[in-house]
């Protein structure tokens, strides 16, 4: 716990100072009183966030955890487990959803295997993925803890690492995932975190049926009353119904949070690993974007959890941080409008008459 509890203490609340300062500049351009709405907001919260006028947003990346579940035994997916290490193979080729909307804003993306249980030998020999695995998949949440505890902290100081190995070379981060069962791991912390009944939470995922989705609400249902998860203790949540990429997704929040850099979150599954990590660090939220609202119903209330506005509403579902890749057009845009517009003294444009 050393290296989390080390990590929380350094986290800070947004910077007033570079708020104000930020606000008084937006403030001073040649346009009415806040004129483009959201993006200026945007601009003031990642001024604050990183200490900076203009905020450095140029190099950017989409982090993906991969995981297995062994929850999948259950059939809440439409997909088997395969598809996991399938999808790897296919962020590193290149011709994954994510890769194309990460490549519109040159977006690099990293690919982390948290405990994928397919063959990826060829891709961590030739050291084009990160190697955090922590064992091939979890246990099934209907029968028994998902991991350990020393497996849960294992997770989120893999996250940790992550983000202060990759943070100087990346200015604005997003966190994705894949993992067949995330979906149903996902509900079950919201519904730990957020008390909203399971029924209203659980989503469709993968394009399941009414049968499978009754099956799913009945496998979480099960879980939660089998292992009665602590509502505030992340790692007792992460180890009883968790995931191992959900715990990096935690930690990998924090650790970029305590390095003062923004991150985008991405869809449900994301989101519920910024709900660890916001029990495991309120002020993490300060770093936090929410980059869309997903189809999926529990999001609306993660987000509320976390007290964020999405910035897209696209009726998304895919995952793999591909909502945060969109998004990064926004918190460019927002940058550049701390440079690209004149201000009225400097652009001689006569102010607002009193």
């Amino acid at each position: 716990m050393t290296l989390i509890t080390d990590t929380v203490n350094q986290i800070k609340p947004m910077s007033p100072v570079w708020r104000d300062k930020a606000r008084r500049h937006l403030e001073q351009l040649a346009m009415p009183h806040w004129a483009l709405g959201r993006l200026m907001d945007l601009a003031e919260d990642l001024c604050s966030i990183t200490g900076r006028i203009p905020p450095a947003t140029s190099r950017k990346a989409i982090v993906i955890m991969a995981a297995d579940h062994g929850v999948c035994k259950e059939q809440v997916s439409k997909y088997p487990v395969d598809v996991t290490c399938q999808m790897v193979h296919s962020f590193v080729e290149g011709r994954a959803g994510i890769n194309a909307l990460a490549a519109l804003n040159h977006v690099q993306v990293h690919v982390v295997d948290m405990g994928v249980c397919g063959d990826l030998t060829e891709l961590l020999e030739n050291q084009v993925i990160i190697s955090r695995s922590i064992s091939k998949g979890t246990e099934n949440i209907a029968k028994a803890p998902a991991m350990s505890q020393s497996q849960a902290i294992q997770s989120i100081e893999a996250g940790i690492q992550i983000a202060t190995e990759l943070s100087e070379s990346i200015d604005v981060f997003g966190i994705g995932e894949m993992g067949i069962g995330n979906t149903t791991i996902s509900t079950a912390i919201a519904s730990v975190i957020t008390g909203q009944p399971v029924e209203v939470l659980t989503g469709h995922g993968t394009g399941i049926d009414h049968k499978q989705f009754q099956n799913k609400v009945h496998v979480i249902k099960t879980a939660l009353r089998l292992h009665q998860p602590d509502p505030y203790d992340a790692i007792d949540i992460l180890s009883k119904v968790g995931g191992f990429e959900l715990g990096a997704i935690a930690g990998f929040i924090i650790g970029v949070s305590s390095l003062r850099k923004p991150v985008l979150i991405d869809g449900v599954i994301s989101s519920a690993g910024a709900l660890l990590a916001q029990l495991l660090s309120p002020t993490c939220c300060d770093y936090i974007i929410a980059s869309h609202k997903s189809v999926e119903p529990g999001h609306k209330y993660i987000l509320d959890k976390l007290n964020k506005a999405a910035l897209l509403e696209l009726n998304l579902r895919l995952g793999e941080g591909t909502g945060a890749a969109l998004a990064m057009n926004l918190v460019e845009a927002a940058s550049r409008i701390m440079t690209g517009i004149g201000t009225f003294e400097d652009l001689h444009v006569s102010r607002a008459i009193k």
